[in-house]
């Protein structure tokens, strides 16, 4: 018997759901008869055109004849090539993540004198509220980091004079305090669940003025705050790489679907929260790391790729891991030759492979670059190509730099609040509509039900 009633399934609810379910399953042939777009997408991957945006630019293919063709994938953010702003900001040695996120927000790259005022606006707002981390973080603290984070958000209203207020000057306020702030939420986050569901010593740092975004995560999380210039480099990275990818993902589609109703910050932030914890989404890279920990058990000898073959293909068969026939971190609904995000992690990632001792595992890795797309190939009916994604690499960085698995979707979430906060922005600028999709009933007119025939 659990020991909470209310959250034990009974018979009864399983009774109920079978007959919910048996009354919601909609024949997949009538998609195709009324030419409606399943998850707003076509079969080569097209997503249907739901708005406008100047804030990024998600490019894999090309027109010739008429015709899209894959091509390989680019990003733009504002304009500018990802690729571009990467090596920019590596090259000179500098922090990515403050400078991007000024661009995504403002429109344009700033100068020395706008980014350090910027930076010292953040610093400010790294302020969470007198006792909130005591009243709030520390009290019922959850198992699931994501939830965690979304209570936080909705809690912060309660401290907000102007919560409700959705002027464009007090909505910038709230997304650059809740940008600044999303670090500490996290960690504090899971150190409390640590403390008092483990067991484990509860130590809480203050963030540094003087350090980076990724200084900070790095310094807030380990019991003495220290961490390599090629850490802190290489999470910088994955949090620019993560921190936009155009309006029509999920969570950022959220976003403007939530702020079109005039809603205030907090509840439109903690919507794009709810659909980033999906593992359809922001939870991909854990699975990519469970996947890869189980295929190092299975696969004896990692350099032999017939081996590393053969477990790929039971992979798809429904025959290893988690018997759901996917190979985690491969294919994307947009990218078919390659994702411009995990072709610049890569270089990175092996550099930190190198410093941490795990050139193996980087191999073992790259094998399944190589391979899995090759197998999906020729084991599934293809209607684009399919290339590996940022999720393929993002939680093997993690597992490097010693982060949580249960932390791994809230830096995702720490670097996309920027794209989300841009978006909301724009949506209120542009004073559109409320956005409200049609939804085709499928009963014929002879189907409907008279009251008496019950």
């Amino acid at each position: 018997m659990s020991e909470n009633k209310h959250t034990e399934i009974t018979q009864d609810i399983i009774d109920l759901a079978a007959i919910a379910e048996n009354n919601s399953i909609i024949d997949n042939e009538l998609f195709y008869k009324y030419d409606v777009k399943r998850g707003l997408r076509d079969l080569n991957g097209r997503g249907v055109l739901t708005g406008l945006t100047h804030i990024s630019d998600v490019r894999a293919s090309k027109i010739e004849n008429g015709e899209p063709v894959p091509t390989d994938g680019n990003l733009f953010y504002r304009g500018y090539n990802v690729k571009d702003l990467v090596d920019g900001f590596y090259s000179d040695n500098r922090f990515g993540f403050e400078e991007t996120s000024y661009l995504l927000l403002f429109g344009k790259l700033p100068n020395k004198q706008e980014l350090d005022a910027f930076c010292k606006m953040l610093s400010e707002y790294r302020s969470l509220p007198t006792s909130f981390v005591r009243d709030i973080i520390m009290k019922a603290p959850s198992k699931d980091m994501m939830n965690t984070l979304a209570r936080s958000v909705l809690t912060l209203y309660s401290y907000d004079d102007k919560a409700d207020d959705t002027s464009l000057p007090n909505v910038l306020r709230q997304s650059l305090q809740l940008i600044a702030l999303f670090p500490e939420l996290c960690i504090y986050g899971y150190q409390a669940y640590n403390h008092y569901h483990d067991g484990k010593s509860l130590y809480i740092h203050v963030p540094d003025p003087n350090h980076s975004t990724a200084e900070n995560i790095l310094a807030l999380l380990r019991p003495d705050g220290k961490f390599t210039e090629l850490e802190s480099k290489l999470l910088d990275l994955a949090l620019v790489l993560h921190m936009e990818h155009g309006g029509g993902n999920n969570s950022t589609f959220t976003t403007h679907v939530v702020t079109s109703t005039l809603t205030d910050t907090y509840s439109t932030i903690a919507a794009a929260i709810g659909s980033l914890k999906g593992p359809r989404h922001g939870g991909a890279n854990i699975k990519v790391v469970q996947m890869f920990e189980d295929m190092k058990k299975e696969v004896k000898n990692w350099e032999n790729e017939e081996e590393v073959a053969e477990y790929l293909k039971k992979l798809l068969h429904k025959e290893a891991f988690d018997k759901q026939g996917l190979i985690y971190g491969v294919g994307h609904a947009i990218y078919s030759k390659s994702d411009p995000r995990a072709q610049i992690f890569k270089k990175y990632v092996e550099m930190l492979s190198e410093e941490k001792g795990l050139q193996k595992e980087f191999a073992l890795y790259s094998t399944v670059e190589k391979l899995a797309p090759q197998i999906i190939a020729s084991e599934r009916k293809m209607y684009k190509g399919v290339c590996i994604n940022v999720d393929f690499y993002s939680g093997f960085v993690y597992n490097m730099l010693n982060l949580p698995n249960e932390l791994f979707t809230p830096m995702f979430a720490i670097a996309r609040i920027v794209g989300w906060s841009a978006h909301r922005l724009e949506e209120l600028a542009n004073n559109g509509k409320i956005i409200r999709p049609a939804y085709k009933p499928i009963m014929e007119d002879a189907e409907y039900i008279k009251i008496e025939d019950r």
